[in-house]
């Protein structure tokens, strides 16, 4: 019986899924994006979200834990550089999967493991459908105006006095 087992080993030993697990965080904190069989993704995701999590806090203990983890120093420092500042109001949830069709050679399933808060082109259309990126303005069609009383009504009164003189 497999209760309580929640690791995917991947047909690998210990060793060589926690280098895999390593390679592929790191390649996924430098990069933002990676594409990768939809298996590992999932196994990626349990994986870097803790590192992501405590790369909030930027402490010395934090960054010699997250260090232990990834074993390369230009991840850890992107990691606390950059990606920390911009998920820091996020609760959780920093990886997104996204299924894309099978690779051609095995018929395996793929997909592209990415960080949410670096798709720009989805964030900007995110901020549009919310509005906030960029104010619209409400424009009639060009039909009849409506007329009110304003600052331009005497305007228009002395010139129609004007031409029934």
């Amino acid at each position: 019986m497999r209760h309580g087992k929640k690791l995917n080993h991947l047909s690998r030993t210990a060793p060589h899924r926690k280098a895999l697990m390593a390679n592929m965080a790191c390649s996924l904190i430098l990069h933002k994006r990676i594409n990768t069989t939809l298996a590992k993704a999932k196994a990626l995701r349990t994986y870097v979200e803790p590192l992501i999590t405590k790369s909030k806090e930027d402490t010395t203990h934090s960054r010699r834990t997250v260090f232990s983890y990834l074993k390369d120093k230009n991840a850890v420092s992107e990691l606390f550089r950059e990606v920390s500042v911009k998920v820091s109001e996020r609760q959780g949830g920093y990886c997104r999967i996204i299924k894309l069709p099978n690779r051609l050679g095995d018929n395996s399933a793929m997909a592209l493991i990415e960080l949410v808060d670096f798709n720009e082109t989805l964030l900007a259309d995110s901020l549009a459908s919310k509005g906030v990126e960029k104010k619209t303005t409400r424009r009639s069609r060009g039909g009849a105006k409506k007329s009110t009383p304003t600052a331009e009504s005497p305007a228009t009164d002395s010139t129609e006095e004007q031409t029934a003189e």
